[in-house]
């Protein structure tokens, strides 16, 4: 069905249509006519099904096509990715209205938010701390609330959040539009469901997507030696056929390692994890969905709100937690009826939790193959041009040589420095005074140094001349 036969108005079916939306997702053609008619709604789908519009159009057409200044429409999200992407979204559509759509969370300096809360924002993306900071502060009142979105509220119970949305819950009007979306549903968010709603209607497609999602998405499981992870992901990044990929890390300080190791190996990548702050993940986003960047490495937390949908590899550098997890990162590829790879890398250690994993979802790959960034199957398996090696040509390894490599090249580059003084060879360190290569080579016992530094030190001009050499070939 398209968005008019849903009785989604004009104007923005027209701002979809102009962006290439046109037909709607199954969540949409559940969720928007019950929405529209103030239902308030369960839904259980995961991200990536198109949930934001099948609650962000309805949103915005009930509060109208001209709302009133003050905040009228609330979303709370368990992230700030997400909390932007579904700001986005709801920017986007809401772009022929006089509707203000604002984003709030953390990372980001309060005054460019209170400003535009005192604007008149009629509609709030947020997530649930700054939301309640703003809140304790007196600079954002939820007394005009008259549609409330919980998105991913799963996740808000794995992250702490539910006291948080209780708070946030006793400051809006009893009398209100609610609908919540989750993945799963665990006890804690039926209850939830339960106080805070009225009568809901629960729309469920979550399985359906999840057949539709093997169909779509090659699963390959290797079991891999942590060593070789590397050198395997960047011969995998030469695929045919490879565009967008994203690869998951455990954590944070691996994630951080492994762009500044794809980066020396030729290849554009970014990271999104928690060592960045906002401005620095928003830019890696912003490089990943515009193409400057076609390898985004995250970890699971900063990767909600990953919703690209042109990634055609996912690969899991280390297992997921649970299978929830593993549907979680390989549904950011195989999108719209596209289809997608996903690669899992399993250690010897957590064989036993991916058969459980595997098991769950009948995947059929309990015990995987053994595999090295040389086995041919690895190639066959992923269309890897033969030879291909995981560093693209071209590329330079900006120092990152092994240490012994490192310090013979060192070693020969001070008996270069100390036997030529016009030698091309740059010092070693750069901060050193210049009669350091000559201290280095007493260290290391010669006679004949020893004789040369006191050459040099007996000739003043010499050692200038030294000096000037030096600068000169910084």
């Amino acid at each position: 069905m398209n968005f008019s036969e849903l009785g989604i108005d004009d104007d923005m079916v027209s701002v979809l249509a102009a962006n290439g939306i046109t037909e709607a997702f199954p969540i949409q053609e559940e969720t928007i006519p019950l929405a529209l008619k103030g239902q308030d709604i369960i839904g259980q789908a995961k991200t990536g099904t198109g949930k934001t519009f099948g609650f962000g159009l309805p949103l915005l057409q009930r509060i109208g096509a001209n709302p009133e200044p003050g905040v009228k429409a609330l979303v709370i999200t368990p992230t700030r990715e997400l909390a932007m992407q579904v700001f986005e979204d709801l920017d986007l559509a809401a772009s022929e209205r006089s509707t203000m759509v604002v984003p709030i969370y953390g990372g980001k300096a309060y005054e460019g938010q209170i400003e535009q809360i005192k604007d008149g924002a009629q509609v709030i993306v947020a997530t649930p701390g700054r939301l309640i900071d703003l809140m304790n502060q007196r600079m954002l009142s939820l007394s005009g609330v008259k549609e409330i979105v919980l998105d991913e509220a799963d996740k808000m119970l794995d992250l702490g959040f539910l006291p948080d949305i209780e708070k946030i819950f006793a400051k809006v009007p009893a009398v209100r539009h609610t609908m919540l979306f989750s993945a799963t549903m665990p006890g804690p968010i039926l209850t939830l469901a339960r106080r805070f709603m009225s009568s809901p209607v629960h729309i469920r497609v979550t399985d359906p997507d999840e057949g539709v999602l093997q169909k779509n998405i090659e699963h390959i499981v290797y079991r891999t030696h942590p060593l070789d992870k590397d050198e395997m992901i960047a011969r995998i990044l030469q695929a045919e056929g490879r565009g967008k990929t994203v690869i998951f890390m455990r954590t944070k300080r691996a994630a951080a390692k492994l762009v500044e190791e794809l980066r020396d190996r030729g290849f554009s990548a970014a990271a999104v994890h928690g060592d960045m702050n906002q401005e620095q993940r928003e830019r890696s986003m912003a490089q990943f969905r515009a193409d400057k960047a076609d390898v985004l490495i995250a970890t699971d937390v900063a990767a909600r709100g990953i919703d690209v949908d042109d990634v055609t590899h996912v690969i899991n550098h280390t297992i997921p937690e649970n299978e929830e997890a593993y549907l979680h990162r390989v549904g950011r590829t195989g999108r719209a009826g596209k289809t997608g790879v996903a690669v899992t890398f399993v250690d010897w250690d957590d064989l036993h939790r991916w058969a459980l994993i595997s098991k769950a979802l009948e995947l059929g790959v309990e015990e995987p193959t053994e595999t090295y960034s040389s086995s041919p199957h690895l190639f066959a398996d992923l269309r890897i041009p033969e030879g291909t090696k995981g560093r693209l040509s071209g590329a330079t390894s900006r120092g990152r040589e092994p240490a012994q490599k490192q310090g013979a090249s060192s070693s020969r580059s001070r008996s270069r420095s100390r036997s030529r003084s016009g030698s091309s060879a740059p010092a070693t360190n750069s901060d050193a005074p210049s009669n350091a290569p000559a201290e280095g080579a007493a260290a290391e016992g010669g006679e004949a140094p020893k004789r040369r530094r006191r050459r040099r030190r007996r000739g003043p001009g010499a050692g200038a001349d030294s000096a000037a050499s030096a600068e000169t070939q910084e």
